[in-house]
């Protein structure tokens, strides 16, 4: 079970700041998850909200402002930069397309150009690339991809939708249904878990069966890995 850090080392540093994923790459962190938006002049950033009013308390909205504006608020990744960190210290790869969003599908677009663009750079460091999305329309658009399509699931009647190649529920479905981490791959599908952050919730992803756990403190899940399967 691999372990890739939710945000960044989100616990202890601004969510999705190169300080966080620095600092993941220095915990041991197995890979990196990472939120995506596309700005006003289309650039591909690393941020979770529509806006800037819970992080930097302003009310630029991202999809309405350039990154030049944006930057002028609050540090903002791209997801080139994020990449090449990723491509250096050889950290796999968990990327969330944002919807509802009024660029719709571009989203997607716009990350699969960026990975295509960099592809012999990222085959090279042997990491892995899944996308993830909680839109249906948006894992369909990944999965005719080279790259892994995860659907994100919230709620238990989501496991039905079964095309995806892998799927991605709450660590609250899981910590709730022992059984349903066997029912989800049943189809092989592999099994990305999130946002595990204690003992007993990384605890009951291995018993689900997870290939990958998104935590906040990836250093101390990984410590306490090694600790329950040594």
């Amino acid at each position: 079970m691999l372990i890739y850090a939710h945000r960044g080392a989100s616990a202890e540093y601004p969510e999705m700041s190169r300080v966080a994923y620095l600092a993941a790459v220095e915990e041991g962190a197995d890979g990196f998850e990472c939120d995506l938006r596309l700005t006003k002049d289309r650039v591909l950033i690393c941020w979770h909200d529509k806006d800037l009013q819970r992080i930097a308390g302003s009310a630029l909205i991202i999809s309405q402002s350039t990154l030049a504006e944006l930057r002028a608020v609050t540090e903002i990744l791209t997801f080139d930069e994020l990449l090449t960190i990723a491509i250096d210290n050889k950290k796999h790869l968990a990327l969330e397309s944002k919807h509802p969003v009024p660029s719709g599908g571009a989203v997607e677009y716009a990350i699969l150009k960026a990975l295509d663009a960099r592809a012999d750079l990222i085959e090279a460091s042997g990491i892995n690339i899944a996308i993830m999305s909680f839109s249906w329309w948006a894992v369909l658009r990944i999965r005719s991809s080279r790259y892994l399509a995860v659907y994100l699931i919230a709620h238990r009647w989501q496991r039905f939708f079964t095309i995806s190649q892998a799927i991605g529920p709450g660590i609250f479905l899981v910590r709730d249904d022992a059984g349903l981490g066997a029912r989800l791959t049943r189809k092989e599908r592999q099994l990305f878990i999130w946002t595990v952050n204690t003992r007993d919730d990384l605890i009951a992803s291995l018993q689900a069966g997870a290939d990958v756990v998104m935590s906040d403190h990836p250093g101390e899940m990984k410590k306490i890995l090694t600790t329950i399967t040594h």
